[in-house]
């Protein structure tokens, strides 16, 4: 393995900002070939230990990957360059867009582009369902916490939080195993690393609550909670999130927060960036242009800050962890449960686009999606079906598959 330059370092992690469309699959896939294909940066097993350990952490486990192989590089100073030009160009994309959605998302024009758009997010979803089973249910007690997973949150309701702590504890008291020598740790200053990097993170929200106390506090608020919480990436969570948006506090709509995720889809860096969305249409309600943005740049620091944390305090342990079987266990059973939880996203969201109506019907304990047939809309089914078909039997292109469906349901929107 060699040792590239800052500046080598530099250009090809803005590359990978640049390029890294279409979720967390296609941009861990992106950097292997980059880090490890196309330059002998990384080897295959110093960057599959890497993965294993972003898994781990909550927040956007690609972002969180680059950062690592920044720090690897070139310390903190490399990850925080890998980090953030991992994140800047996508959150300045999506800024650009959720201000103009702010302008002129409800216009006839733009729900017309958004009923395509929101059919192709729906296979996505189905996508990253079936890629997340193949990697994670390889056992059959993976598939009993992934069925368990799915019934508590589709059918009661249970926080997802509470899900993925349920299933990190029942992964790490059944896993058995001898632990392994690890290889030498690299110097770590734990304790200064917490202080400095929690202080980057917690400060301004203590700032917030003391000299603001209104809506960019609760933002900051809510989102440093969120990031607690991200496990298995941004579908996992985005069940959770909604409920808490449009439910708890009102600043969206469910069509809104659909509209969000299909604009994040469209634009490069984590998924998770539709936080941003949220950040700036709840403060854009509250007070104009200028409150919105900076509810955006107050979202964008909440979310991604506590993973420098993560990454500065855990990176030299990274050995040490990887040699925990025990450790490795409660990683296997969260990404199993998060595939009940993807499915749960998958159904619900589907149901959302494909009717205008959809209710809850209550037996006992269990809730059930309950949507209005009549309020079926063909064309939504149509182009999903056709998205379907593009994405996940032709492999085209994220971008390309997302611009043809925006057309296909102005055409549609036009006609019918």
């Amino acid at each position: 393995m060699t040792q590239p330059t800052l500046a080598e370092a530099t250009r090809v992690f803005a590359r990978i900002g640049l390029l890294s469309f279409g979720g967390p699959a296609a941009q861990i896939a992106l950097m292997h070939r980059e880090l490890v294909e196309e330059r002998p940066w990384l080897s295959e097993r110093d960057y599959l230990n890497a993965l294993s350990f972003c898994m781990l952490l909550p927040g956007p486990e690609a972002m969180q990957l680059a950062t690592y192989a920044g720090w690897k590089f070139h310390g903190v100073r490399g990850g925080l360059i890998a980090g953030l030009l991992f994140v800047l160009p996508g959150a300045a994309v999506v800024l650009a867009l959720a201000m103009a959605y702010g302008a002129f998302g409800q216009v006839p024009l733009a729900q017309a582009l958004f009923l395509g758009v929101k059919a192709a997010v729906v296979i996505i979803v189905i996508e990253a369902l079936l890629k997340v089973a193949k990697r994670a249910l390889k056992r059959r007690t993976h598939w009993i916490i992934a069925g368990l997973a799915f019934l508590g949150i589709f059918v009661f309701h249970l926080p997802f939080p509470l899900i993925v702590a349920l299933a990190g504890i029942w992964g790490f008291a059944i896993s058995r195993g001898d632990n392994t020598t690890p290889p030498p740790m690299a110097r770590a200053h734990t304790g200064r690393t917490v202080l400095v990097w929690g202080a980057v993170w917690l400060v301004p929200l203590g700032l917030l609550w003391l000299l603001e106390g209104g809506i960019l506090a609760e933002i900051a608020l809510f989102f440093s909670k969120l990031a607690i919480v991200t496990f298995g990436g941004a579908y996992a969570v985005l069940a959770y999130m909604t409920q808490a948006v449009v439910n708890d506090f009102g600043w969206l709509s469910t069509a809104e927060m659909m509209d969000g995720l299909g604009l994040a889809e469209t634009t490069p860096g984590p998924l998770i960036l539709v936080t941003e969305f949220v950040g700036y249409l709840a403060a854009l309600r509250e007070g104009g242009v200028a409150l919105g943005i900076a509810g955006a740049v107050i979202t964008v620091w909440m979310t991604f800050a506590p993973c420098f944390l993560w990454i500065f305090v855990g990176a030299p342990y990274l050995g040490w962890i990887s040699s925990r079987p025990r450790l490795t266990g409660a990683l296997s059973a969260i990404t199993a449960a998060v595939v009940g939880v993807i499915l749960n996203l998958s159904l619900w969201f589907a149901a959302h686009v494909f009717f205008g109506q959809v209710g809850e019907a209550r037996l006992g304990p269990a809730y059930l999606l309950a949507p209005e047939w009549a309020t079926l809309d063909w064309r939504a089914v149509v182009l999903a079906l056709l998205a379907g078909w593009l994405i996940l039997w032709r492999h085209w292109a994220l971008p390309g598959v997302l611009a043809l469906m925006a057309v296909l349901g102005l055409v549609l929107t036009a006609l019918f």
